[in-house]
């Protein structure tokens, strides 16, 4: 199933265009990666697919159901979190709770399948021993954590991560990795990832979609190259 169109993408910030022509799909239970050299515009291409930039022109079709025909869920982490200050007041425990509200349950109180979401939640980003902080107190790679910590609580269809391992030592990162490729194909789930550690990921995505710059065009013009399996 087809979870996300890009079809002929371009986008322009102001006069100056960033993404040429870009055109790729993802299915569910496919881990892809995008990459690319530091200033392809892989955040802004990311923004483009989830609404909080709009393309100048072609399209972007995200679909409105998932396998199940439920209205499909997106998880979004965005690069280098670091919005909570030093009086935020939530630990982490209850803020990775509340990734388990939806719109019309706010005040229903959460059941044993909940809790378990969010101790696996917890400690796929190792962050199980530091439960009762203040979100405020922690670093900005542990707030980082959390906040995936809270993505992953919510069970989302697509998974839409913008190096997320920033923070993480490798062995962590290894651990992430293997989380992802196991969501992906033991749970259907669909991640689509920016990264510049595609060698070190070897093994655990499905497909790259890496943007590059185009010949003879300004340096911040990019287009799409061909997938490649990797699995």
């Amino acid at each position: 199933m087809e979870i996300l169109s890009v079809k002929d993408l371009s986008f322009y910030y102001e006069e100056e265009k960033v993404l040429n022509n870009i055109s790729f799909t993802i299915h569910d239970g496919e881990f892809v990666i995008l990459t690319g050299e530091n200033g392809a515009a892989k955040s802004t291409l990311v923004k483009n697919i989830i609404g909080l930039l709009k393309p100048a022109t072609g399209e972007v079709n995200l679909t409105k159901k998932n396998s199940l025909g439920e209205k499909l869920s997106v998880g979004y982490v965005a690069q280098n979190i670091n919005a909570f200050n030093s009086g935020f007041p939530s630990t982490v425990q209850r803020f990775v709770e509340s990734g388990r509200y939806s719109k019309d349950r706010w005040f229903k109180p959460l059941n044993s399948r909940d809790y378990e979401h969010v101790e696996r939640a917890l400690a796929a980003v190792g962050m199980t021993e530091m439960r009762q902080k203040l979100i405020g107190q922690l670093s900005g790679g542990q707030k980082q954590r959390v906040i995936l910590a809270r993505i992953f609580a919510l069970d989302p269809d697509f998974f839409v991560l913008d190096e997320p391992t920033n923070g993480m030592d490798r062995f962590s990162r290894r651990e992430f990795y293997k989380l992802l490729h196991h969501l992906a194909h033991e749970h259907g789930k669909s991640i689509m990832m920016v990264t510049h550690a595609d060698e070190e990921i070897e093994g655990y995505y499905d497909r790259e979609i890496r943007l590059i710059r185009e010949e003879g065009s300004p340096w911040r013009c990019f287009s799409m190259t061909s997938s490649k399996g990797h699995l």
